[in-house]
């Protein structure tokens, strides 16, 4: 796996060299569902101000995790000094060392991350109606700044960089957390050293799930009683950043179809880059129901037809066999 130093056109210095970080707790197994790490908790006195920041977005591989970093506003001062930046200029040896100094300072320095799963990401694009990625976002973010507070962290302000428009995105999180004065602004990592924190945070730990990546599909290459083999390996864990522009993640998505099942649970089914593959060269899929009249009625839309639907097919608004 690669771990030049160089910068590539994702702004990435390269991926972590181990998955020793503590926001990855069981370092052997494979990342299958979405799931919160927090630090211990600071005992310092507040008020607290608080920065949110996230990684990977744009990768077609890998998690998309999201980051917070907190102190005590009276510590400020201090954490101007420590280093902290948009974690993109940093080198990955700079942002290991960096979380290791935010992870030290537990009286004073508080940190969490909301891992999102591949495969739960693609999960909620693809639902009947999609879950689409800011929504997905939003969530992580007034989750992670919920359970900060149920920690018994007193916030009084919050810096997040920008998703989308600023002030719809402000709006939504005060009506989530009155009495909370929130800033919502692009390039909050360069501006506020509190969001360059957290931006760190989410980003060692995504390059060290990308880095160490599991394949859970390889418990899957046990033969059966006939002899035969589920599914026979033909990915590399030469995966690259992830970021669909990296000549390694390219040949990555290029080599590792498998036309039948089509990618291990690294990648994200509901990007575009991944959908292109599988229509021009994954095995084409007939549904039962295609053409089949009762069974199309049985599972009609909400369009006056509602006495003939089934209760299941109802309470999942399913219109037909396929929305499956």
């Amino acid at each position: 796996m690669s771990q030049s130093s160089s910068l590539d056109e994702s702004g990435d210095n390269g991926p972590a060299k181990t998955r020793d970080v503590p926001s990855i707790v069981d370092k052997t197994a494979p990342l299958i569902s979405s799931y919160t790490y927090h630090s211990p908790t600071p005992i310092a006195p507040g008020p607290y101000i608080l920065g949110v920041d996230e990684a990977g977005r744009g990768p077609v591989l890998g998690p998309l995790v999201y980051g917070v970093a907190y102190c005590p506003a009276s510590y400020e001062e201090k954490l101007n000094d420590l280093g902290f930046a948009d974690s993109k200029t940093l080198s990955s040896d700079t942002r290991a060392s960096l979380l290791n100094t935010l992870s030290c300072d537990v009286a004073n320095l508080g940190w969490s991350v909301r891992v999102l799963s591949p495969r739960d990401i693609s999960s909620g694009m693809l639902r009947r109606p999609p879950v689409n990625l800011n929504k997905q976002s939003q969530d992580a973010t007034i989750l992670l700044i919920r359970e900060v507070l149920q920690r018994g962290i007193e916030l009084t302000e919050v810096y997040v960089d920008a998703l989308g428009a600023t002030g719809p995105y402000e709006k939504l999180l005060s009506s989530h957390f009155p009495g909370i004065s929130f800033t919502v602004t692009a390039k909050a990592d360069s501006k506020y050293k509190i969001v360059g924190a957290a931006s760190v945070a989410a980003k060692v730990t995504r390059d060290a799930w990308i880095e160490g990546w599991i394949f859970e599909e390889d418990a899957h290459e046990s033969s059966d009683a006939t002899g035969m083999q589920d599914v026979k390996r033909i990915w590399s864990e030469e995966v690259g950043s992830g970021y669909p522009s990296d000549p390694n993640t390219k040949t990555w998505v290029k080599n590792s179809l498998e036309r039948t099942f089509g990618y291990p649970s690294i990648a994200r089914f509901s990007w575009t880059t991944i959908k292109v593959v599988l229509d021009a060269s994954a095995h084409a899929v007939e549904w039962i129901d295609d053409g089949d009249a009762s069974l199309v009625k049985a599972f009609e839309n909400a369009t006056g037809h509602d006495k003939d639907r089934c209760v299941i097919s109802k309470d999942l608004s399913l219109s037909s066999v396929g929305t499956l």
